[in-house]
């Protein structure tokens, strides 16, 4: 293992800022950037042992299967589970989706999915689809008055028939931690199946899946300084034992005639085809990156930076605010003056990036009665530099708004 990063120094790790020395990086939550040795250790693959895994009966192939294999242990240790609970998917949306696809032919007309307004769309509109076909129901958690997801609620809403849970750890609009625990532990009580969202979870602090006690979990890779193309799905080991795969073809069977075929045991009877093998060995360096850090480390930088981008950002008129008191560094607003699509032009033309619009989450749009809103989430490689840059551009685009009106 590599010496630990000096987080106050951490851009250094990202060449990015050396080919664009004046970006204001803000929209971390949509994805992050990637470090130097994740694309060192992508390159090294390409480069040096690039061929298929699992199928070639040669050295460069034993070394390109065992660096795969590297990396599906590292993922597994780093959420607590077992290997063969990790299976690989091309990102969370994916991995979301194919739970559903699984778990829908076991529900019979009238049970309920329940979900909340919060859940990104990968979350949520699978569920929806599939219930106009099937004929369940998908029910909602009623938010509370700071529109946040609490076990009260929850209790509120469940019913005899609830089947399903599907549920975002991390809002990734107002950057709410769900308390999930409680909440996990009342589904099993009424053995109702419980799906957790985590790709705004991984990145900020440690996950236990078996503390928790979640039976499916989702992330991507991107989002937590791993490459694209890549996400984990999560399994209770006698969920994956017993479902059937979505999809079907190469190296996932392990005997197939005219009549029927055998598939292989978990995880690989969910995995089809060749896999992104440089982008998972990829999702492997950036999970030693993130260990070098240590989550320690990143919270408390993550948890400076947002306590001292709400200070800043309150001094501002002319804002609606809709996280204020939120968990992450995510800051969820719009300029009351103007829409915020108009507003992230401005921002871009001092190379401040922040995302806007329903930030595939919709329902909470709609929920807000906004038609969409601006979001600034950082990241470690943030300073307090890039807030004051970006609190000095808000006020800019405030005034230059509030002369129309």
């Amino acid at each position: 293992m590599e010496n630990k990063i000096d987080i106050q120094n951490i851009k250094g790790e990202f060449d990015i800022f050396k080919n664009h020395p004046t970006l204001c990086y803000m929209d971390s939550g949509a994805t992050s950037l990637k470090p130097r040795c994740v694309l060192d250790k992508m390159n090294e693959y390409y480069n040096m042992y690039g061929v298929n895994i699992h199928r070639g009966v040669y050295e460069l192939s034993f070394k390109a299967s065992n660096e795969f294999d590297i990396a599906r242990s590292k993922v597994a240790k780093f959420i607590n589970a077992k290997e063969n609970e990790v299976v690989f998917t091309k990102n969370v949306s994916e991995a979301l989706n194919e739970i559903c696809l699984m778990l829908v032919d076991d529900l019979k007309e009238d049970d309920i999915v329940l979900t909340t307004e919060l859940e990104h769309h990968s979350s949520v509109l699978p569920w929806i689809h599939a219930s106009k076909k099937k004929n369940f129901k998908v029910d909602y958690i009623e938010l509370d008055e700071n529109n946040r997801i609490t076990f009260d609620n929850f209790k509120k809403a469940l019913k005899e028939n609830t089947k399903v849970l599907a549920i975002t750890l991390v809002s990734n609009v107002l950057g709410y931690v769900t308390d999930i625990k409680p909440i996990i532990e009342e589904c099993k009580k009424r053995g109702i199946i419980t799906i957790v969202d985590g790709a705004q979870a991984v990145q900020h602090f440690k996950i236990d899946v078996k503390e928790i006690d979640m039976d499916f979990f989702a992330f991507s890779g991107h989002k937590m300084f791993g490459p694209t193309g890549v996400g984990v799905m999560y399994g209770k080991e006698k969920y994956l034992k017993q479902l059937d795969p979505v999809y079907y073809g190469g190296d996932m069977m392990d005997t197939a005639s005219k009549e029927e075929i055998l598939l292989k045991d978990t995880p690989h009877r969910y995995e089809v085809g060749t896999p992104a093998i440089a982008e998972v060995i990829g999702l492997g360096e950036a999970i030693d990156f993130i260990e070098r850090i240590g989550f320690i480390n990143i919270q408390k930088k993550e948890n400076e930076l947002r306590d001292y981008l709400f200070n800043e950002i309150k001094k501002v008129d002319g804002l609606t605010i809709y996280n204020l008191g939120t968990d992450s560094p995510i800051l969820c607003f719009n300029i009351n003056y103007c829409h915020p699509h108009d507003a992230i032009t401005m921002y871009d033309e001092d190379e401040i990036c922040l995302r806007a619009g329903h930030h595939c989450a919709e329902l909470l749009s709609k929920h807000l009665k906004v038609n969409g809103t601006l979001r600034a989430s950082l990241s470690i490689y943030n300073t307090k530099d890039d807030i004051d840059r970006f609190v000095k551009k808000t006020k800019y685009i405030v005034d230059f708004f509030k002369d129309f009106f």
